[in-house]
């Protein structure tokens, strides 16, 4: 365990009003007073590449009533972009919208050549949107033009060298792109957007003059919050405002009726939700439709205005969401078996494939594996004539340009990838599996310098035992959300193990007490077996137990560790 640096000069400048106690956390992020205010006056203008004529574009479509198409991700990201785009045409008086997603096991990802000509077959646009989506589908957009088919991408994702030729691409991560943040999902892409379509339609008096009411388009950070948590991206200030708001509003009762029913499901109190919940609970089941099946089921979810329709999509997502738990468990541990047969490696890197696994679900167990290892770690399944991939990496192995550097040097053996600096998916052919796994090793070992980094988990150091309290609690939940980039909290401490038993069969509950402390705290652990000795040293955060109305503290344990003797 590692404590975390405190910036001392951020420590000094902020005001008093802040409790000493938030104050070490905050400076300890590097997060200074002014990043705090997460009032919606604080968001980010709209400054993007290409956005005038994605507007005029659009401008163009809603005044002659032509035909839009959106085609977005099949993850919750993607969904929930595909909702804000389909709302926000309809509230803007566009009478010819729909929306397309690739069925990842039919048409592959993003705006490919098959969705493109499904689209023209079925839909037959004059403008396709992609969410979430669309960066490097050079050859789709080609198509598309060909077919006389207008084409503005939205997307996050890191552009390739070589862009599609599209009538306007809207991605902060442009490489000329002036837009302060870079850290939008492919949602809050779509959200900036469609609200600087409607601040031009509001100069036009587009909306006056067509007797159409103005949007508040604020009623949509609730799929926002929903899409930008669930994809993981950074919660910078501009991230932390849109979860903020959105919570506030699904919180009050202001959502759709898609996202009530969800939280219903999941057995969550509305009025309390979190991100947490959302993260852990949420997103889960509409991520489960589009691994093992297809994503439309969760649009319509959040698309429909119907709470008993919204109810009987929210059951059929969590059918799926408790196949996808099967489906990875026995992957998962397939995948460790592999794993504990490699002999006297030191895991730099992992790459693993059975012809058995699903390819919806080999991101998260890459995901699981690299957790348990702690080195990049990619999965395969087969798919159709190829393998589709899924890796999962640490800090210090940027897996996009680490991609990039094998594609450039080994030609042919990877046919196509794309992702962040800690997630790519790719496809490669089954013959040239060996070569990609001995390549993905060498290249890792090669860019670490034969030095595996030590990974150790930060924490805030240790609390005296005043400060582990309810109302501290309490205060910590009220600078939510929190999540990477704004990492929660973590303490540690040297601790008396009074009491353990595990519960629902895999979780261990215990009461303990800091060594030379009175005072005895219960706490739970997720997937750990009991503890084999008295003390340890433990990692945990501080938690609210809400149970019948009471609140009580509970210490939520990150990490344990043994020890034999205590001094």
């Amino acid at each position: 365990m590692q404590i975390r640096d405190i910036n001392e000069h951020l420590l000094d400048s902020y005001s008093d009003d802040i409790p000493s106690f938030i104050k070490r956390i905050l400076a300890a992020r590097n997060v200074s007073e002014t990043r705090l205010d997460l009032t919606l006056s604080k968001l980010l203008h709209p400054k993007f590449t290409d956005l005038e004529k994605a507007i005029l574009l659009l401008e163009d479509c809603l005044i002659n009533d032509k035909k839009i198409l959106i085609v977005g991700d099949f993850d919750c990201d993607g969904a929930t972009a595909s909702a804000v785009a389909m709302k926000s045409l309809r509230m803007m008086g566009c009478k010819f919208v729909d929306f397309l997603v690739p069925n990842r096991f039919e048409h592959g990802y993003g705006l490919s050549k098959e969705i493109v000509k499904l689209a023209k077959e079925e839909k037959e646009p004059d403008l396709i949107i992609t969410v979430d989506n669309g960066i490097a589908s050079n050859e789709g957009v080609e198509l598309a033009k060909s077919l006389d088919i207008s084409v503005i991408i939205t997307d996050h994702h890191l552009p390739p060298d070589d862009l599609p030729k599209a009538d306007a691409i809207i991605n902060p991560n442009l490489k000329d792109c002036d837009f302060d943040s870079k850290n939008l999902a492919g949602v809050g892409v779509s959200f900036y957007l469609f609200s600087a379509l409607r601040t031009h339609l509001i100069n036009q008096n587009y909306f006056e003059k067509n007797n159409i009411e103005v949007p508040d388009l604020r009623n949509l950070l609730d799929l926002v919050a929903l899409g930008t948590i669930a994809d993981v991206v950074k919660l910078d200030q501009n991230n932390r405002i849109l979860i903020s708001e959105g919570l506030k509003n699904i919180r009050q009762n202001n959502c759709s009726p898609g996202i009530k029913a969800l939280i219903e499901i999941s057995n969550r109190k509305q009025a309390e939700l979190t991100a947490q919940d959302i993260g852990f609970s949420i997103a889960p089941k509409l991520n489960a439709a589009g691994r093992l099946s297809d994503i439309s089921i969760g649009i319509k979810c959040l698309m429909t205005h119907d709470l008993g329709s919204a109810r009987r999509f929210a059951s059929e997502l969590e059918s799926y969401n408790k196949k996808r738990r099967e489906t990875q468990d026995q992957m998962q541990n397939e995948a460790l078996q592999i794993v504990e047969k490699f002999e006297g490696d030191e895991h730099f890197a992992v790459c693993l494939y059975e012809p058995n696994w699903h390819e919806g679900i080999v991101g998260i167990v890459a995901g699981k594996i690299k957790e348990k290892l702690q080195c990049p770690v990619a999965v395969f399944a087969k798919a159709q004539d190829n393998l589709k991939g899924s890796i999962r990496s640490i800090p210090s192995v940027h897996i996009k340009d680490l991609l990039d550097l094998i594609d450039q040097k080994n030609p042919g053996v990877i046919d196509k990838f794309g992702g962040h600096a800690m997630a790519a998916g790719l496809t490669i052919k089954e013959e040239n599996f060996e070569k990609f796994q001995e390549l993905f090793a060498s290249f890792i070992q090669s860019h670490l310098d034969n030095k595996k980094p030590a990974v150790e988990l930060m924490t805030d150091g240790d609390l005296e035992e005043y400060e582990m309290s309810l109302s501290n609690a309490l205060l910590l939940e009220s600078y939510a959300p929190w999540g990477q980039g704004f990492e929660e909290p973590i303490f540690k401490g040297l601790f008396e193990i009074l009491e353990q038993k595990i519960v629902g069969e895999k979780h261990l509950k215990c009461s303990l007490r800091l060594k030379g402390g009175s005072l005895v705290f219960q706490s739970i652990a997720f997937f750990q077996n009991r503890c084999s000795t008295k003390f340890a040293e433990i990692a945990y955060k501080l938690s609210i137990n809400r149970f019948r109305g009471q609140k009580e503290l509970q210490l939520m344990i990150e990490q344990i560790q043994p020890l034999e003797k205590v001094k």
